[in-house]
């Protein structure tokens, strides 16, 4: 029995050990996107988040436009001195409540700086371990109006010069493309952030650079389904299978299959839901036999087809 002076034992790593910006985190972490959903109970919010912490959680993926700084506030009210947790944020994009889409792009230079500020804010800290640049070279995007379109060397500098100042610790990218992500590795990322999951795997050659140079793949919309038109990993039959057969969901195979694709893979599972969370964490600890990966690996990709578009 533990005395009550004795340290509680660290709880086990959720995915075993993975690498980011030369920190050693859990393979499965939490995205806080979906904290939102209990904007009406805040003190369920931080006990969601609470509980992932004291679950072996030490990265969580956040950004301002989530929720308009909700989730921001959430994670500065939910860590305590000593949890040791990597926060990563994103900027590129800003909420926009009262426009035609929640979001609106804000890539310039001066807006990433203001992004950052607004983080730093509301986060409750001098400084941001790591800010992704959220483009739009790949995946799905909003659309771009001709004051968005900035060159990748205008907002790497600002990236640059926030990271000499001490305002951010690394730099990482989102929804880019092999080759922009090949220009920009003189700035030393950390990590990539693209739409990636077993049905929709447009970005292999970003992923196998991101091994080549030792860089975290860090994929969102890892279960597919997240917006009209975008494939849903959970309707394929080979993955209701392998669900069946090894008496896990198909989202926990789903995982699961992330973390064997690459041994870079970090994963970010956001959910407002205790028990989905424990579920997702839970996946770190699948293994999937060589007859089962096959089987997945042979699920064709599916294209984004926007609702409404002709098909071709």
């Amino acid at each position: 029995m533990t005395s009550p002076s004795t340290p509680a034992a660290p709880a086990p790593r959720p995915g075993g050990a993975g690498e980011l910006a030369g920190r050693t985190v859990s393979r499965v972490g939490y995205g806080a996107m979906q904290l939102d959903r209990l904007r009406g109970d805040r003190r369920a919010a931080v006990a969601l988040l609470r509980h992932a912490i004291d679950l072996g959680v030490d990265h969580v993926d956040t950004a301002q436009f989530y929720g308009d700084g909700f989730a921001n506030e959430i994670i500065r009210e939910a860590l305590r001195p000593g949890d040791d947790v990597l926060v990563v944020s994103k900027v590129g994009a800003v909420s926009d409540p009262g426009g035609p889409t929640p979001l609106r792009l804000a890539q310039r230079p001066k807006e990433l700086r203001t992004s950052v500020e607004d983080n730093l804010a509301t986060l409750g800290t001098e400084q941001i371990p790591v800010v992704n640049l959220r483009r739009v070279d790949s995946g799905i995007t909003i659309p771009v109006p001709d004051d968005q379109v900035v060159g990748l060397d205008d907002q790497l500098a600002e990236m640059i010069a926030l990271r000499d100042e001490g305002k951010i610790g690394a730099i990482g990218l989102s929804s880019v493309t092999a080759d922009v992500l090949r220009r920009a590795l003189p700035a030393g990322i950390v990590c990539v952030q693209n739409a990636y999951s077993l049905v929709s795997r447009d970005d292999e050659d970003a992923l196998r650079l991101c091994e080549a140079e030792r860089i975290a793949w860090v994929p969102y919309f890892p279960l597919g389904g997240a917006l009209p038109g975008l494939a849903k990993v959970a309707d394929e039959p080979a993955v209701l299978a392998a669900a069946e057969r090894l008496g896990h969901t198909p989202a926990q195979v789903a995982l699961a299959w992330l973390l064997h694709r690459s041994p870079r893979t970090l994963l970010i599972p956001g959910t407002a839901d205790t028990g989905h969370l424990e579920a997702n964490l839970a996946a770190g600890a699948i293994t999937l036999d060589e007859q089962t990966l096959a089987a997945l690996d042979a699920v064709p990709t599916r294209p984004f087809t926007a609702p409404g578009a002709p098909s071709s």
